[in-house]
């Protein structure tokens, strides 16, 4: 499920998801707590200070995020809310 899921993602151009859903699935991770001056997982790069991320460190950030969710046991649900998000609810690579 981990492999369809990070081909999945990456398909049509998408990089991840819009904001304000990243953010939803960052609280859908377990286990989150804060780390010295970040977190564990770290933040959507999304949501960072700066918006303009280049796309394959967010890429990465977002295949983290899956990874996470699949060593600690909720990858079914982080699959399920990714693949439910309408296109129009990702930022694909034209959108950096």
């Amino acid at each position: 499920m981990l492999e369809e899921l990070l081909k999945y993602v990456a398909s049509q151009g998408r990089v991840c998801p819009a904001p304000q859903r990243w953010n939803d699935l960052w609280e859908l991770l377990p286990n989150r707590k804060r780390v010295g001056g970040g977190w564990d997982p770290p933040l959507p790069l999304i949501l960072a200070p700066s918006l303009t991320n280049p796309a394959l460190p967010v890429k990465m950030r977002l295949q983290e995020h899956i990874r996470y969710a699949d060593t600690h046991g909720v990858l079914t649900n982080v699959d399920a809310f990714l693949r439910s998000l309408p296109e129009d609810q990702w930022l694909h690579v034209g959108d950096f």
